[in-house]
């Protein structure tokens, strides 16, 4: 009974398998021959995500009552971008520490709202333990990422407080046992008949968590470097959602990616322009201030984090020759700019140009579980996710941007290395680089 029952259940799974591919192939036919997104044949094997709701608080509904749905969307959108644009400004002015607690509460966020879709599609089925565990896994991921965060830029604060220096030690081993035990509650919550689903499951969590979590840790590290590496991508990106979307609400005509319909190419180009020289002129007042471009450093003297220093050749002014055909035009042989205004070309075109790939994939995603946000939590804007899609692509570019063209050794983390090292051992490499030097003739030998 119990084979026939086994046998039963193998053959549904392959003939649900067998309707899933055929859906599939179905799909692939109609996008060959040039079908529409409508004309194409849905998905048969996925469920639908939780639908949308409208969430225009009263006061505007009432307000906007005479305009068109058209014209009502573009002033709710506006009105509330120009409040998290104040939002924005108040936690810059409020320091790099709160900065960071914002980007843990949006990691949060955006983890909440991709679970919850999950949670949504598959709740049928009441699979044990799924919210627990996911929960319990960005826990684990966020203590080893932080933990490896304070130990390379706070090492003097770890090794001053013995039960920082104890964590910091076995901290690998620590997040290893951790996620260890979430993954043996995971083996242990499976369900019969169900595993496969629950299987789906643990990865969506996991990508998630590859997703959301690691970005968020990159755009920890940018904002290490200075605010500036965290303020101007960002600026740039929310400079290119907005010129993107004005660009393609007063001219848009040509239809960019299907993906998003709503996207056009008039407004590609004109966000791309606009990002640019938004990029260019930001990074020059910035670059001023060294509020912005030093380093967050923790002074153990004074037992606090501090945004002081001297401003590197980066984040000071430099003439440059302008090519020929420049000279002629504006009759300027030379100009003057900073060099991180060079670098923030860079950043701005990737923001321009790759960062609206990120949203595409959004817009991929929720096409594919039939909804039209992440969330309500934004009135016109959809959920935090639906605000934060493009910036973790350039979270990453940032990051890799800064190791392979900006940042070099650091010797005042090479101090606080050396400092935590027994005595005989900073001895031995005293002495080997004293006879390093002398070799080089930047020592004199002792007599």
């Amino acid at each position: 009974m119990t084979e026939l029952r086994h046998r039963g259940t193998t053959e549904n799974d392959i003939q649900q398998q067998q309707s899933e591919d055929k859906g599939s192939e179905n799909e692939g036919k109609a996008e060959k021959d040039g079908a529409s997104d409508s004309e194409a044949k849905p998905d048969k094997g996925l469920p639908e995500g939780p639908a949308s709701a409208d969430d225009t608080p009263e006061v505007l509904n009432k307000a906007l009552s005479g305009l068109s749905s058209r014209w009502k969307n573009w002033w709710v959108r506006g009105i509330l971008t120009l409040a998290m644009i104040l939002f924005f400004f108040i936690i810059i002015y409020l320091g790099p520490m709160v900065l960071m607690m914002i980007v843990l509460c949006v990691q949060i966020k955006c983890f909440q709202e991709i679970i919850h879709i999950g949670y949504s599609v598959y709740h049928s089925y009441h699979l044990p333990w799924f919210r627990t565990l996911s929960w319990y896994f960005l826990l684990c991921v966020n203590y080893f990422f932080y933990g490896e965060t304070v130990t390379d830029y706070f090492s003097n604060l770890v090794q001053r407080e013995e039960p920082l220096r104890i964590l910091s030690k076995y901290h690998r081993l620590i997040s290893f046992a951790l996620y260890l035990t979430g993954f043996c509650m995971f083996v242990l919550s499976l369900v019969k008949k169900h595993y496969r689903l629950q299987f789906y499951m643990f990865g969506w969590t996991h990508v998630t968590l590859l997703i959301v979590v690691t970005q968020s840790h990159l755009i920890i590290h940018n904002l290490f470097e200075g605010m500036i590496w965290f303020i101007v991508p960002i600026s740039c990106v929310i400079c290119n959602d907005i010129m993107a979307y004005m660009f393609g609400f007063f001219f848009g005509r040509t239809p960019l990616i299907k993906l998003s319909p709503k996207k056009t190419w008039e407004g590609f180009i004109g966000g791309f322009f606009s990002t640019v020289v938004f990029g260019i002129l930001l990074s020059y007042v910035m670059s001023g201030y060294s509020f912005f471009v030093c380093p967050v450093e923790f002074n153990s003297d004074r037992n606090s984090f501090e945004v002081d220093c001297e401003p590197s050749d980066l984040f000071q002014l430099q003439d440059y020759a302008l090519p020929t055909a420049l000279q002629s035009l504006t009759g300027w042989p030379t100009v003057r700019l900073y060099p991180f205004q060079i670098h923030s070309i860079a950043l701005s075109a990737f923001a321009s140009l790759m960062g609206p790939f990120g949203g595409f994939f959004a817009s991929g995603f929720k096409r594919a579980f039939k909804i039209k946000d992440f969330a309500n939590t934004i009135p016109g804007h959809g959920g935090i996710m639906d605000r934060f899609d493009c910036q973790y692509l350039m979270a990453t570019f940032v990051n890799v941007y800064i190791a392979s063209f900006i940042r070099g050794p650091n010797p005042a983390k090479v101090v606080q290395q050396l400092l935590a090292l027994r005595l005989d051992q900073q001895l031995h490499i005293f002495n080997s680089l004293k006879t390093h030097l002398t070799e080089r003739g930047l020592l004199e030998e002792a007599a």
